[in-house]
């Protein structure tokens, strides 16, 4: 089920807050409220993309998919961004996967009605902008972490970019998310959470990670981790 935001609602999404506050009245009736449920998909490959949506709270993740239709986490995105940027740049269907990965709560705006306020908002398109260059940036630092990092200090960099985007230190995911996201075998999700979990980092249960020492695992994360934070930290400027 999905509401109209009202005008007093907190906004925590970045590229909203940072509108001029008339700019942000104009969007109002055209934005709903509506749930991000864990293991929602939100759109799947060649879907056309009917909504955009501007998180709240919680995190989407964008896969995509291989040959043997094994799927590869590419990004993630909480409330500094926001689901759908193929719309803006002219592209009418989803070419990954976007599944919610952390319950929480987004915005969403029909596409039809989201790219007729970027044709008259100079400075949504600008924060749109700035925005996709963010998300290439994490997703071009990904490959190389994939390809040049052990598994256990890419764990350790998605967890910590996970954990930004949630505000907690407590989160349930299950051992198909996090292949998915390391780009590994399950058995090899289970050897570097126990590695991380010995160096007493985080403890990892079942499914449920908690963070015991943040200071050490954002050490034990490799060099992307503080390069995609940085490029995240630089947007958006009012």
């Amino acid at each position: 089920m999905t509401e109209t935001t009202g005008s007093d609602d907190p906004i925590y999404n970045r590229l909203l807050a940072a509108l001029p506050a008339g700019e942000y009245r104009r969007l109002l009736p055209d934005l709903e409220q509506t749930p991000l449920t864990y293991g929602e998909s939100l759109y799947d490959p060649g879907d056309a993309i009917a909504y955009v949506y501007f998180p709240n709270s919680g995190i989407v993740s964008l896969l995509a998919a291989a040959q043997d239709e094994a799927m590869l986490e590419v990004g993630i995105v909480g409330r500094e961004g926001m689901i759908g940027i193929a719309a803006f740049l002219g592209v009418k269907t989803s070419s990954s996967r976007a599944v919610v990965q952390g319950h929480g709560f987004a915005l969403r705006m029909k596409t039809a009605a989201f790219l007729a306020e970027c044709r008259k908002s100079e400075m949504l398109s600008r924060l749109l902008k700035r925005f996709t260059q963010s998300l290439f940036a994490q997703i071009s630092q990904s490959a190389v972490c994939y390809r040049f990092h052990p598994a256990e200090d890419r764990l350790a960099r998605w967890l910590m970019m996970t954990f930004d985007r949630m505000d907690t230190n407590e989160i349930y995911l299950t051992q198909e998310f996090l292949s998915n996201m390391l780009g590994v075998r399950r058995e090899a999700v289970n050897k570097s959470a126990v590695i991380l979990q010995q160096q007493e980092l985080i403890s990892y249960s079942r499914g449920n990670i908690t963070i015991t020492n943040r200071e050490g695992l954002e050490t034990k994360a490799c060099r992307c981790y503080a390069v995609i934070k940085t490029e995240e930290k630089s947007f958006p400027v009012k």
